[in-house]
């Protein structure tokens, strides 16, 4: 997680790296050693057993799903690294791995849930979010473009339409774009929540 809530300080890429890491190894230990229903994503046990609103993340129901979802932390964790996104970022990134599979609680007909897709489009939209409001010229332009990409993939995976659970081709699980689109409301949420933070804590800065 974070190694530290400063929103002045220059670079939180060493949290940010961290958090993609614990999702990472999480998710390892999970697949070697925990049953996927201790710790996935259950409406129906969301307030007698709490933790599993983070726990779901790391539950994953293939190697291949595994796979995916380690190449895609990686590259988030990436991403964020050479934005150089500040702690309010990182920050955003912990409080939107949980708030990703609580949104999933207006979908009570998903029963069990697990894996990182979510969260990982929470966390890239971070990033891009901070790159296309805090940084300048070719950098800025990244971030608006990977935000319009993240768009452009919602509208084609239509997650507000039936059916709930898709079998897209090569896939050997039921992929789930409501949670893609989950994780895309709870990044914008939290980024723009941290990006506010980062401007006040920097104004009081300079007027101190």
């Amino acid at each position: 997680m974070p190694s530290s809530p400063d929103a002045t300080g220059p670079n939180g890429a060493r949290g940010w790296l961290a958090l993609s890491a614990l999702l990472l190894a999480g998710s390892l230990l999970a697949q070697a050693a925990v049953p996927a229903d201790t710790l996935d994503w259950q409406p129906a046990r969301a307030l007698r057993e709490p933790w599993r609103a983070w726990t779901a993340a790391w539950v994953h129901l293939s190697a291949l799903h595994l796979a995916a979802n380690a190449l895609g932390a990686a590259l988030v964790g990436a991403f964020g690294w050479l934005a150089r996104v500040p702690a309010a970022a990182a920050w955003g990134w912990f409080i939107a791995w949980p708030l990703t599979q609580l949104l999933l609680l207006g979908e009570p007909a998903l029963l069990h849930y697990g894996g990182l897709s979510g969260v990982l489009h929470a966390g890239a939209v971070i990033a891009a979010l901070h790159l296309a409001l805090a940084a300048r010229g070719a950098r800025r332009a990244i971030g608006m473009g990977v935000l319009v990409g993240v768009a452009a993939k919602l509208a084609t995976e239509t997650p507000w339409a039936a059916p709930l659970l898709r079998h897209p081709e090569g896939w050997d699980i039921a992929v789930v774009p409501v949670a893609h689109l989950a994780g895309v409301v709870a990044g914008l949420f939290a980024g723009a929540f941290g990006a506010a933070w980062q401007k006040r804590a920097l104004t009081i800065v300079r007027d101190d």
